[in-house]
């Protein structure tokens, strides 16, 4: 397994990724990504921003995430909680848009993609990952509960849209 930062050239490779997500999703019964989150856009401006990383077996893409690592104007605010590194600490970095190819779930990416975001906080100084979810997004819940993140409390998006987020103290 490899990690590396993704390319324009992966578009193509990391939609249908995407796609398998949001149906999976959906088959949970969440509306989380139902509305086409994230777009071919949102995806391109990862990329472009050098935050967006792919997850490769065998040299073909089988996952994707993108780490934050100038703050989420979303975790400011924390509800029914606190961080584990105190509701004002920005010395974080956040993991978003996580995605596995379904033939690829279960073999222990989520936890290998877990391992490469502590070593690039730990790289940058940075002392915690932050990360948030849909509450009934239980498989997901499961694998940040297995890799060490605790439960911190509850954020808004921009949307006004709760999730459930977590802290992992590096």
């Amino acid at each position: 397994m490899e990690i590396k930062h993704c390319a324009l050239t992966d578009l193509d490779e990391l939609m249908p990724i995407f796609h398998e997500a949001r149906r999976t999703i959906a088959q949970l019964g969440i509306d989380q990504w139902q509305d086409g989150y994230p777009s071919r856009q949102v995806i391109e401006e990862d990329i472009t921003l050098g935050r967006s990383y792919c997850i490769l077996q065998d040299r073909k893409i089988c996952g994707t995430f993108v780490l934050v690592s100038d703050g989420e104007p979303t975790y400011n605010r924390i509800y029914n909680g606190t961080w584990l590194t105190g509701n004002d600490n920005r010395d974080y970095i956040a993991i978003h848009r996580v995605a596995i190819s379904v033939a690829n779930r279960g073999s222990g990416i989520s936890s290998s993609l877990i391992a490469y975001a502590v070593k690039v906080a730990e790289n940058m100084g940075k002392g915690s990952l932050r990360i948030d979810t849909h509450e009934g997004n239980v498989v997901m819940r499961r694998m940040l509960e297995k890799n060490g993140f605790v439960y911190c409390g509850v954020i808004y998006l921009e949307s006004g849209v709760s999730r459930v987020a977590y802290e992992k103290i590096i």
